[in-house]
């Protein structure tokens, strides 16, 4: 029995979906694209001071071991032969940035999350170097300068850590976004493992030329980065190197946490008038075309509802919010704007702080709760007017993932608010499959197709509008009111003190 399940599972492939809340293994059959088993670990993050947010990048690593050895016991226990698992591919918070010693394999500094907040000053002394008519750094980037990216976080260490210091002096330091950390500790680290990073996470550095595809000189001249500590840079499917099985490691795609709407642009780079970024999507193959999105990033998301636990204490588990929304049904008024890291698009608003507005004595912790689902929805609604304005075509429905799509409330929230229909997968886990599936078809991999008549249907669920426009508008208008409120709260920034 057991052998004939193995033989007509075929080909499987995996991914490690490495977030900033957490970390999950997940392997899928190439033949179905059904998930078959997967693991996930809470990832803990460090606040040392206000506005700091850090992740231990050995923690990271031992995460995804760890989800890795518990995925493949729950195969054993279904009778699956992991012998069947080709490749491996990988999905990862992006711009949180790593310095490593590539003697020892040790992290020089805990890895400084792409929500931190330290580099303001560094950003604001950055900013008055590029002439106003001429901003090189966003017409070949794509990218407004910002806290959000890796180049002003690795600046800073290089100002600030002596251990990272020493070891570029030394030539002994490496760097990467988490993607390239996992990649070259899982193919061996000091001993020959590989250092590079895809085009996507590479795009969101700050230091890459989105045209020409290669590290940007001038750019690594003005942040007063070393070239020779960059990763090299690959397509988002090939082979990168072997590992554990010995399992291929091909892909990876940068889309992490948080509140992203993507939209492809096809081969040409389209800037935005309204706030949003210009990134490199996906280059599936060392010999094949690039393509480009416009996206619009929302910092608090998901995180809004972990912080509403462990800040707060007024829900034990994330799946709580979902009850508490339920008994009251409405916000009642409140307003919650999670500016904790600043506004990101389309405001990019660095000062901006977050509020909870609209209270009264009858205000309770339902209504919060409610507020920060809004919250997320409210978001989502003016990166997509945004996207609607840039494109000329208004978007008809929108297509959501990830874990947050398991609430209910949510998904009817966010149609009413955006006033079109919303559209889950019945399997929410978008981002580790399309790794999977990049993995699975990188050239000496071959065993998913890409092809749109090989691919396998999806089974959708629709959430419809249920309240008229007017009422929608109103809303949408008042939550507008909140965020102008949120703004200008930090005046003057902490000074960035030295770390031994």
């Amino acid at each position: 029995m057991a052998a004939s399940k193995k033989a007509v599972l075929g080909p499987l492939v995996g991914a490690v979906d490495q977030g900033t809340s957490s970390t999950r293994f997940l392997v899928f059959n190439s033949k179905t694209a059904e998930l078959l088993s997967h693991h996930q670990v809470e990832i803990k993050q460090e606040f040392p001071r206000e506005g700091w947010v850090e992740q231990d990048p050995k923690e990271i690593l031992h995460s995804v071991y760890e989800c890795i050895e518990k995925t493949c016991e729950k195969l054993g226990q279904l009778n699956i032969d992991i012998s069947n698992i080709k490749a491996i591919g990988v999905s990862n918070q992006r711009e949180t940035t790593v310095v490593w010693d590539k003697i020892t394999g040790e992290p020089l500094y805990n890895a400084v999350v792409w929500l931190d907040l330290r580099t303001q000053s560094t950003v604001e002394s950055l900013s008055k170097r590029i002439p106003g008519n001429n901003n090189f750094v966003k017409s070949k980037t794509g990218l407004p300068l910002s806290t959000y990216f890796s180049a002003v976080k690795l600046r800073w260490l290089l100002d600030n850590v002596r251990k990272v210091q020493k070891a570029v002096e030394e030539k002994r330091a490496l760097f990467g976004t988490i993607d390239s950390w996992l990649i070259w500790s899982l193919t061996g680290g000091v001993n020959g493992g590989v250092h590079c990073t895809d085009v996507t996470n590479a795009s969101r550095t700050m230091l890459f030329n989105i045209h020409s595809l290669e590290w940007d000189k001038q750019l690594c001249e003005f942040f007063g980065i070393p070239m020779e500590i960059l990763p090299n840079v690959r397509s988002s499917s090939e082979i990168y190197g072997l590992m554990l099985g010995p399992w291929k490691v091909c892909q990876y795609l940068g889309y992490g946490t948080g509140c992203f709407l993507l939209c492809n642009t096809g081969h040409k780079c389209v800037f935005s008038d309204h706030g949003l970024l210009t990134t490199v999507a996906y280059k599936l193959g060392r010999d094949k075309p690039v393509y480009y999105a416009l996206e619009g990033s929302v910092a608090i998301a998901g995180a809004v509802i972990r912080w509403l636990r462990d800040n707060l204490g007024i829900i034990k588990t994330s799946e709580e919010i979902e009850k508490l929304a339920k008994e009251v049904g409405t916000s009642y008024g409140c307003y919650f704007v999670p500016a904790f890291s600043g506004l990101y698009a389309p405001y990019w608003e660095p000062s901006a702080r977050g509020i909870i507005c609209g209270l009264t004595q009858f205000t309770n912790k339902c209504h919060i709760a409610f507020a920060a689902l809004e919250a997320v929805c409210f978001q989502t609604r003016e990166i997509l007017d945004a996207m609607n304005r840039d494109c000329g075509i208004p978007l008809s429905h929108l297509q959501v993932d990830g874990g947050m799509t398991s609430n209910k409330i949510l998904m009817q929230l966010q149609a009413d608010i955006l006033y079109i229909p919303v559209v889950k997968p019945s399997m929410p886990e978008t981002t580790a499959l399309g790794a999977a599936m990049a993995a699975g078809a990188a050239e000496g991999v071959g065993v998913w197709s890409l092809e749109p008549e090989d691919l396998s249907a999806v089974t959708m669920e629709r959430f419809e509008p249920q309240i008229n426009a007017e009422e929608s508008e109103i809303r949408y208008s008042t939550w507008k009111k909140a965020v102008m409120k949120s703004m200008g709260w930090v005046t003057t920034q902490s000074p960035e003190s030295g770390i031994p």
